[in-house]
């Protein structure tokens, strides 16, 4: 049994949309997690996964979602006695309690997720030695796919600079130029309530590079969430990072992501459709044959108090 033939059957037998969480608490009641097949360590995280990778790849297939957060799986030739509106407004009750936040964080909410690019800009160039460029969802010539195969902003980390012109010549003629593509995933806050659908929509957008990220300002301290999210960053293999709005010199890498030597070359393929990511391509190609950075056709790298005027602005 696939894992989303279990989802499936669960859903069947539901008279109301599921989150991923529910489906897998029911599939073990079920006992149908014993006839998985290639059952890994983290089974309940791998059915997740799967579901969020089919509905980006497959939109008008057998599983659809509804809602926000989290969202809810249901069978599109299933029939509903229910109306989604609620679902939809948010009206249905979040799947974990959302924790109580100090005042002070309360305070910084005035800001948008797109006002942390450039924080994250800032982060990649000096921490990870990265040129980010960010992705503008509506330049993809197939909107529907845009929410789980975009990430917010991707990179590039190149050896110009460090290595001499000849060994770089040397590297492209024999075709092992080191060169590492990022990718990364944005939000403005992870906590409980969140971690599950912001940490799938990451391995979703961005398991194709050869590192990937998932950046927050506000990342709750919560003991039992700071574990899960690490053991999520360890089985998974995408790193955390802490955007600090205040103080952006302090952000800082929670969990690191692991590198992987191969690019996912069908996703990048995919990754096309949007505009934003063809122009890093060809960017890339062009600094890497004339071993020259053109920084300015990358995201701006603002200074401390730049970042920080911008929200105090909000």
């Amino acid at each position: 049994m696939t894992y989303h033939d279990l989802a499936e059957i669960v859903l069947r037998d539901s008279e109301t949309p599921l989150t991923a969480n529910e489906i897998w608490e029911l599939a073990v009641q079920k006992g149908l997690d014993a006839k998985l097949t290639g059952q890994g360590k983290t089974p309940w995280a791998t059915l997740a996964s799967r579901l969020y990778v089919i509905v980006r790849d497959q939109p008008g297939g057998r599983f659809a979602t509804v809602g926000k957060r989290p969202k809810r799986f249901y069978l599109t030739n299933k029939k509903y006695d229910i109306s989604f509106e609620d679902y939809e407004k948010g009206l249905i009750e979040d799947e974990v309690a959302i924790e109580p936040e100090p005042k002070e964080t309360q305070r910084q909410k005035s800001y948008l997720e797109k006002d942390l690019h450039p924080f994250l800009a800032h982060f990649a160039h000096y921490n990870l030695r990265c040129y980010t460029k960010t992705l503008n969802h509506s330049t993809s010539s197939k909107k529907e796919f845009g929410e789980w195969v975009h990430p917010d902003m991707v990179g590039c980390v190149f050896p110009i600079g460090e290595w001499e012109n000849e060994v770089l010549d040397l590297s492209k003629a024999i075709g092992n130029v080191s060169v590492k593509l990022f990718s990364f995933e944005l939000k403005r806050e992870l906590n409980l309530s969140t971690l599950r659908e912001s940490f799938f929509q990451a391995v979703s957008n961005s398991s194709w590079a050869n590192e990937s990220y998932l950046a927050a300002a506000e990342i709750s301290k919560n003991e039992d969430f700071r574990s899960e999210l690490g053991r999520l960053s360890t089985s998974f293999g995408i790193g955390v990072i802490r955007l600090d709005v205040e103080d952006p010199n302090s952000s800082e890498t929670l969990f690191p992501a692991k590198a992987k030597e191969n690019l996912d070359w069908e996703t990048i393929n995919k990754l096309t459709m949007n505009k934003d990511f063809r122009e890093f391509l060809k960017r890339v190609k062009i600094d890497l044959t004339s071993n020259e950075i053109r920084s300015e056709r990358y995201d701006k790298v603002l200074g401390e108090e730049a970042l920080i005027k911008l929200i105090q602005r909000k």
